[in-house]
């Protein structure tokens, strides 16, 4: 019998820490709007914000934590009593609130900007969890910069609070400092030496510093963390935090490496992703893995030939997976004759292969000078290469109404003489394009298949 996978916590936090982006800020109806829709992605925990922060996002966090239900919702506060206070009062009406509270713990920060000793540091922590806990049953401290602790010094902080009563012990690398393996190694250390550590859960909380936040969650999962910190298309303080949707989506296309379940209703990502970018007016960037407008676009010839036979030659996940209406084939001056040819007939064109050679030369010029082409573009083009005279026979075939109906278009003007509509082939199963996929029936298919792969070159 197959082993039930453990379970992943998914701390949301792009509320608070991605709101702290330049140019992320929202009000209170945005964060709301976004709320609701971290709520059907799925996410176990919303941090809604930082009550003390200001007016506005004690409001904010106080209306999240009243009409969203099912997931925790967390507020941020310093370990001081008047924060805990101030979160406490804007979280008190959640059905499942969570007091998060931070201190940092690293050296530079003591001496530079707390200007505290570590005793100092360890009792400061030790009495404002013991404070959280008496108000709220749910209590997580993170020790700031814990990635440039001193392993010995963090493992006694660890140590007082859980003793203290924190129920998660959050592990923030807060300056994107470390790496896989290293940090793979802290959690490991944390779990052999802090007392009590089997009754509470481990978190990790990552930023991009270093292009590897995601990378680190991961590690840490695997080394026995069991909730990751993350926020939506990666947003947050400098360079981003671990980006929600790399995570989960790289625990469900390799449970070979990474063996574990979420809730996340990966469906939602991409509508999770546009209503951010939406609200803040920050884009995502177009090579973004799973969410940028690229993840699942193809020009190379190479590539468009292989995912119209069967998309799982380029795409390791369906777009339909992660919300994405579907793939998309990118003309410009890299896309061969296969996928030209496709397109051509999605917009009723159906050419010889004499005709398509030269629909494509003429194209390749084009492509050459305004790098994508459009539909517009390309119909333009085809009625400029095609100009038969009245008694030539029409190498360009229509495809029929109900057939252009079918792929969302209209049927373009005839460009020859009018003749019975020639059935279009059939096939037993179409790609996500509308292309059928190739069947082995004649003889020669393999020589064309073989040219076709050509052509995408």
């Amino acid at each position: 019998m197959t082993a039930e996978r453990p379970s992943i916590r998914i701390f949301d936090t792009t509320l608070r820490d991605g709101e702290q982006s330049p140019g992320c800020s929202m009000n209170q109806q945005e964060k709301l709007r976004l709320a609701h829709q971290l709520d059907r992605l799925g996410v176990d925990v919303i941090e809604a914000g930082f009550p003390i922060a200001s007016d506005g996002d004690f409001a904010s966090v106080k209306a999240i934590a009243e009409v969203v239900r099912r997931p925790i919702i967390a507020g941020l506060a310093r370990a001081c009593q008047p924060d805990i206070e101030r979160a406490w009062e804007a979280l008190q009406n959640a059905a499942r609130p969570r007091i998060h509270v931070f201190l940092a713990t690293s050296d530079i920060h003591l001496q530079y900007k707390l200007r505290i000793t570590r005793d100092q540091c360890l009792a400061q922590a030790r009495e404002a969890v013991r404070f959280a806990r008496s108000l709220c049953e749910d209590v997580e401290f993170s020790p700031e910069d814990a990635t440039r602790t001193d392993p010995e010094f963090l493992c006694r902080v660890l140590d007082a609070v859980v003793e203290a009563g924190a129920t998660t012990l959050n592990i923030p690398d807060t300056v994107g400092y470390t790496i896989p393996s290293e940090f793979a190694a802290l959690i490991e250390t944390i779990r052999r030496r802090v007392t009590g550590i089997e009754n509470v859960t481990i978190s990790a909380h990552c930023h991009n510093d270093l292009g590897m936040a995601v990378a680190n969650a991961l590690a840490a999962v695997a080394a026995g963390a069991r909730q990751v910190e993350c926020t939506i298309n990666g947003i947050g303080e400098r360079a981003g935090n671990a980006s929600l949707e790399e995570i989960v989506m790289a625990m469900r296309v390799r449970p070979d490496q990474y063996p574990y379940e979420t809730g996340i209703v990966s469906e939602q990502i991409f509508a999770a992703s546009q209503m951010l970018s939406e609200i803040t007016g920050v884009p995502v960037q177009p090579n973004k893995a799973i969410t940028g407008r690229n993840a699942f676009a193809h020009e190379a010839g190479i590539h468009q030939d292989g995912v119209l036979k069967n998309p799982l030659t380029y795409e390791i996940m369906t777009p339909r997976s992660v919300g994405v209406p579907d793939s998309k084939l990118v003309l410009g001056k890299h896309s061969g004759r296969h996928a030209l040819g496709i397109r051509c007939e999605q917009l009723g064109y159906q050419f010889d292969r004499r005709t398509l050679d030269e629909v494509y030369r003429r194209f390749v010029r084009l492509a050459d000078k305004i790098k994508h082409v459009e539909d517009h573009h390309l119909l333009e083009l085809i009625r400029d290469t095609h100009k038969p005279s009245t008694s030539a026979t029409p190498l360009i075939e229509p495809i029929p109404s109900a057939m252009a109906a079918a792929v969302g278009i209209s049927t373009p003007e005839r460009v020859a003489p009018p003749e019975p509509a020639k059935p279009f082939p059939v096939a037993p199963a179409t790609n996500p394009f509308g292309a059928p996929l190739p069947v082995a029936s004649e003889g020669h298919h393999e020589q064309t298949q073989q040219e076709d792969y050509l052509w995408g070159v």
